[in-house]
């Protein structure tokens, strides 16, 4: 009988993933596969094992783990942006295995003591630093994955680790799910008046793309609650009816109110029943292990220090920016009631704020769409990093991939290959929604060499149309930025250990310091002349609309900020304040977070909480602050060029050898000091939002 593993490509040693070979029904197999040769391995090592050093435990160990990881890699993203439900289905039982393996290793309690007794030996010392982070940072994932618990403690701790690990794969699936289902279709453009012409061919060729259940074309128009596709509508729509249908649909996804737009299917897809369970598991989980709370023990691999400390940085930036948001909100209010909308609802909010920008500054984000074709954006980026960072960046004419719009590049720094991503950058049926970096590869190395690093960054910008290019707004070319900068800090750490390679072992509080950093180049004018050429003459975005457009920058920032503070706030007193006794619903702790902090009413109807996937389906949990956290490192980080110049090559290498290489091979503090010459001052921050007379 043929080994069905024999040809399996996910257990193939290719260099990069073999994406056109790859299969839902590949996807068990290998994992099961690695996990028992893993398990064997392990034990044949610790059998073996006498005084543990380096190269006998650590290293060992990490081969394995990479195995594992390059096999999973390319599962993950294909399940990301490529989903099909058999592909679901293999993801979904492959996690299950990941989940009971990981929790097996790290409540082995002599893989543990292998790690103490080498911690603890006179090999230690003789240790890089990088090297002691690896085994301090694996003693103390060993206590907060249950090693020091017993009996049915220890059981019980698996379970819930397994049982969570469910929650948060269908939480994303019912997110997923919810918004691929719900459309509104239009046989002609009269409904979407208002919309700009970019909008509306993106409708038209959706219309072409929906297809009849007889598999004909649904022709006309058709909007969806894909992003691009729903902020076009509730920033432009002069259907006031429209607006609120979309608004309705898009905040109630995954809720018991969520329906398809022709009324049906809505309990298939209700998170309110997975956030009780997931909290209630997550606080369970954290008292196991000696935490008060699920935000105490998130706060282990922190930045921040204590529940008190991070909810105090929350109010104190809460503090400096009520008066600014509640002066926007006054105004917008104001001109809402002026134009004839005398109740101004959640749904009218982007589209007078639009108008309102309009009236103000004379520029608006489709004014500025023409400016911004995709292809311009990119290679003026590369461009950007190049000179910050002494690197050439090279597209790959020859490569295997998951859909044809896909693109992938090698980065080089004289001559010398540093590593490779892949860029996929349109929304389309079968894609999570959202802006993210992934990693494929992770530099690390190997007995035959050093591997190099790989990363998956995927968008969801809108697709060409026709003739006519992707045409990015400027808040797209600031998202395509921030994701190039996660992408930076994976591929450019010269650390060749996995655990602390690139992002591996930055605490997550710390994490979007080099994404948040590389966002403010988008709004230098030396910059706006390498990304921005009009698609149809090649002209750089004229002065007089970047004065506009700089003037405009800080439109309507304190409500921006107050919202943000709201999502943070509301994230972190739910893991904090949880009490299993009489649990408080999220929707009520939303609502009492938004009384406290709030400058905009939100509708009783909203269900924001049924698709927060960042913390429920993502790495957030007790820890959505830590985008403002790492915003006021980032723009610290930026004041630096500021004072030095933006394309200083010093400037740009002390940022580079010292945030960009270091990966998590030492604490972030430690890391900025080293960058700054000093502790990060919260000013850049709020001069940079245009709050800072507010704080004084």
């Amino acid at each position: 009988m043929t080994d069905p593993t024999a040809s399996n490509p996910l257990l193939s040693d290719a260099l990069l993933p073999p994406f056109s070979a790859i299969r839902p029904e590949h996807v068990e197999p290998a994992v099961s596969q690695l996990i028992d040769e893993g398990r064997a391995h392990l034990q044949e090592l610790l059998k073996a094992l006498g005084e543990p050093t380096w190269e006998s435990l650590v290293a060992p160990l990490e081969a394995e783990d990479d195995r594992l990881e390059r096999a999973f890699a390319p599962v993950s993203h294909l399940n990301a942006v490529a989903n099909t439900p058999e592909l679901r289905d293999a993801y979904n039982a492959s996690i299950a295995l990941l989940t009971d393996y990981s929790t097996e290793v790290s409540q082995n309690r002599e893989l543990f003591e292998a790690y103490q007794a080498l911690a603890d030996s006179e090999a230690y010392q003789a240790l890089s630093s990088t090297q002691k982070k690896v085994v301090d940072n694996a003693l103390r994932d060993f206590k907060l994955g249950g090693v020091a618990l017993e009996g049915d403690d220890k059981k019980r701790y698996g379970a819930i680790a397994k049982r969570l690990s469910e929650l948060s794969t269908t939480f994303a699936n019912n997110v997923l799910d919810a918004t691929a289902a719900w459309y509104l279709h239009f046989d002609d453009a009269e409904a979407l008046a208002g919309l700009p012409e970019s909008a509306l061919a993106q409708a038209k060729q959706a219309g072409e793309l929906k297809k009849h259940d007889n598999g004909e074309p649904l022709g006309g128009y058709v909007v969806t609650l894909d992003f691009p596709s729903y902020l076009a509508v509730m920033m432009y729509a002069d259907d006031r009816t429209l607006r609120e249908q979309m608004y309705r649909a898009f905040v109630t996804r995954a809720s018991a109110d969520g329906r398809k737009a022709d009324g049906s299917g809505a309990a298939c897809w209700d998170n309110t029943g997975l956030i009780a369970e997931t909290l209630a598991l997550r606080h369970e989980q954290a008292r196991l292990l000696g935490f008060a709370s699920y935000a105490e023990r998130s706060l282990a691999t922190k930045m921040a220090d204590t529940p008190e400390q991070v909810i105090g940085f929350l109010q104190e930036l809460a503090e400096k920016s009520r008066p600014q948001a509640e002066r926007d909100f006054a105004e917008l209010k104001a001109y809402a009631g002026e134009q004839g909308c005398d109740d101004l609802q959640a749904w009218d909010l982007a589209y007078y704020s639009e108008k309102l920008r309009q009236q103000k500054y004379d520029i608006s984000q489709e004014a500025l769409r023409p400016y911004f074709p995709a292809e311009k954006v990119i290679s003026g980026m590369f461009e950007v990093v190049g000179r910050l960072f002494d690197i050439d960046i090279l597209p790959v004419a020859a490569f295997d991939s998951w859909h044809p719009d896909v693109r992938f590049y090698q980065i080089y720094r004289d001559g010398e290959q540093l590593a490779s991503f892949y860029l996929d950058l349109f929304a389309r049926e079968g894609k999570r929604g959202g802006a993210w970096m992934a990693d494929c590869r992770v530099r690390r190395q190997t007995g035959a060499g050093l591997q190099l690093p790989v990363a998956f960054l995927t968008c969801n910008f809108t697709p060409p149309v026709g003739d006519t290019p992707s045409l990015l707004t400027h808040d797209e070319v600031t998202t395509l930025f921030h994701e190039f900068g996660h992408g930076l800090h994976h591929m450019l750490t010269q650390i060749d250990v996995a655990a602390v390679s690139g992002i591996n072992g930055v605490a997550w509080d710390a994490v979007e310091l080099p994404s948040q950093f590389l966002e403010n180049w988008c709004w230098q004018e030396e910059v706006i002349g390498l990304i921005s050429g009009h698609y149809r003459t090649g002209e750089p975005l004229p002065k007089v609309l970047l004065d506009k457009m700089l003037a405009a920058k800080n439109f309507q920032a304190g409500m921006q900020m107050m919202r943000q503070l709201e999502f943070s706030l509301f994230d972190f007193r739910l893991h904090a304040e949880y009490n299993p006794d009489a649990p408080v619903p999220a929707a009520r702790l939303l609502d009492e977070v938004r009384r406290e902090v709030a400058v905009i009413p939100q509708p009783a109807f909203n269900r924001f909480e049924n698709s927060f996937s960042h913390i429920f389906a993502g790495g957030y949990a007790a820890g959505y602050y830590s985008y403002k956290w790492a915003e006021v490192l980032s723009a610290d980080a930026f004041a630096a060029f500021e004072e030095e110049g933006i394309f200083n090559p010093s400037t740009g290498k002390r940022f580079l050898q010292e945030i960009l290489q270091r990966g998590g091979s030492r604490e972030p503090m430690h890391l900025f000091v080293s960058f700054r010459g000093r502790e990060p001052s919260i000013e850049p921050l709020l001069r940079h939002s245009g709050l800072l007379e507010e704080a004084s």
